[in-house]
């Protein structure tokens, strides 16, 4: 216990240092740190690419990466040879949101503190780096509004300036603009419009598409706001 709370208090550590025990002990650091950095992506997730596999991922590599930095032992030759055994591997899997990257990138960089037995900055980085992740989230740091969308619905002709629909868009729109306007042709009476849309409040979207419901001759409303269509 003694030798664990010296690592912990920021004993140097040197090649020859590199115990059976203070690699347990950085392996296990780097698992409970892996787990608080998932936790964290868990609690402040709210796109839609949400995946199991990659929450677990983060802590699978946080705890390789350490491993790793316990196999190298500031050894150039041992780092060669892990190099050339790791360039085998192919990742094919596409990462969709940005963030998920940032995620990575800390769990690399609280794997290579673990495996490197620097635990103060290990522990200390994590603990600022979700601070700051909460702080984003709670904030909503960056969001842009208003809300971006994009508004599709059939009507049964063409719809001149004066329709419903051009009121019913200026009640719940700061501006909207015309897309498309396709005739189905083939005895179809129905035309399809696409409107791109700056909504006021997105809180109000669903009284806005109850509204364009009861219009008359207007169907097949649907309505994509830019943060999901930015997920497809």
């Amino acid at each position: 216990m003694d030798r664990i709370w010296q690592i912990l208090e920021g004993t140097s550590v040197t090649t020859s240092s590199y115990s059976s025990e203070s690699v347990l002990l950085a392996l296990l650091l780097a698992f409970v740190l892996g787990q608080v950095l998932a936790w964290v992506y868990y609690f402040t997730h709210s796109s839609l690419s949400y995946s199991r596999s990659f929450v677990q991922s983060l802590i699978v590599i946080t705890v390789v990466v350490a491993m790793v930095m316990s196999t190298i032992q500031n050894s150039f030759v041992t780092a060669v040879g892990l190099m050339g055994a790791l360039s085998v591997i192919r990742f094919r899997n596409m990462i969709k949101d940005t963030r998920d990257i940032s995620f990575i990138f800390c769990s690399l960089v609280i794997g290579m503190a673990t495996g490197s037995q620097m635990f103060a900055i290990a522990i200390i980085g994590t603990i600022f780096l979700s601070l700051i992740f909460f702080y984003l989230y709670i904030s909503t740091f960056g969001a842009h509004k208003p809300h971006n969308g994009f508004l599709r619905f059939n009507v049964s002709g063409h719809i001149g300036p004066n329709h419903a629909v051009h009121s019913t868009l200026k009640r719940f729109c700061k501006t909207f603009s015309l897309i498309s306007a396709r005739d189905h042709g083939g005895g179809h009476p129905f035309v399809e419009y696409a409107f791109q849309l700056m909504v006021r409040n997105a809180a109000k979207n669903n009284t806005m598409l109850s509204e364009l419901e009861k219009i008359e001759d207007v169907s097949d409303i649907n309505l994509t706001m830019q943060e999901q269509l930015l997920e497809v």
